[in-house]
């Protein structure tokens, strides 16, 4: 199967001061030399704890944070040296679903505007009516009603909210969505029924996805392989229930160890 994302020797370092008055600066390796693939339609799961790389990982794919070495291909194209001009088509192609869906949406918007707002940007060819009755048909999709698109952020449970959030990264028709930590800051009895979203909305649309978490057992759910990540390196990469059946790296029998029993 071909893949949509290969990422090469992917390294990501930021300069720090070591202290408040200190002078000297010192590189934070966030990602350190990692390489991977994604296969068309496909979800690998990057999992590891706070601080491992993974939502810096996620963020340099989508050229959201500077790459400071390596590469990442989109198909065959090496998007990594693409300068901004190059890089805008990509931008429809790749979209993110992020953990805090209330903190992803502008308050003073409405659901239609942040909805409809990739599409005004990216698919100029929709009239504002299109884009209205394209507003309904995807809160239809992600389990809402297409009256809901006058309200705001406020109004919704934060469930409701990430549903939004799906709904606009939808909504310019992306090929790869970076889905970073999607479900952590909901109740785990919301979590199941966004994951089966993400889950339906792939087979329906085509999407393949990297799903970016720290909790095993929602990866393995989500998976199709898991990429397992700590102090900016990948140290255990495989099938999803493999990793989970028969983890190799001390670090991911730590992970699992701190799952919760279901």
């Amino acid at each position: 199967m071909a893949n949509l994302i290969t990422v090469d020797d992917l390294k990501v370092h930021f300069l720090s001061k070591r202290g408040i008055f200190s002078q000297k600066t010192h590189a934070v390796k966030a990602v350190d030399a990692i390489s991977f693939s994604i296969p068309k339609g496909k979800t690998v799961g990057l999992v590891g704890e706070s601080g491992s790389g993974k939502s810096t990982t996620g963020k340099a794919i989508a050229r959201l944070v500077p790459i400071t070495a390596g590469s990442v291909y989109y198909n065959d194209t090496r998007i990594s040296d693409l300068t901004d001009k190059e890089f805008y088509p990509y931008r429809k192609k790749i979209q993110m679903v992020f953990q805090d869906p209330f903190g992803s949406l502008n308050p003073r918007m409405s659901i239609e505007s942040s909805i409809s707002e990739p599409m005004s940007i990216h698919l100029k060819d929709l009239n504002e009516s299109q884009r209205k009755e394209k507003v309904a048909y995807l809160l239809e999709k992600v389990g809402l009603s297409a009256d809901m698109m006058a309200r705001f952020p406020h109004e919704f449970s934060g469930g409701q909210r990430q549903r939004i959030g799906i709904a606009r990264a939808i909504s310019a028709d992306p090929e790869f969505i970076i889905c970073d930590e999607p479900v952590s800051a909901l109740d785990v009895s919301v979590q199941a029924h966004i994951i089966n979203l993400l889950k339906d909305l792939q087979s329906e649309f085509n999407l393949t996805y990297l799903f970016v978490a720290h909790d095993l057992a929602v990866v393995e759910h989500m998976s199709d392989s898991i990429l397992v990540m700590t102090e900016g390196q990948i140290v255990e990469q495989g099938d999803a229930k493999e990793i989970c059946r028969n983890p190799q790296h001390p670090y991911t029998q730590k992970l699992l160890e701190s799952v919760p029993s279901l």
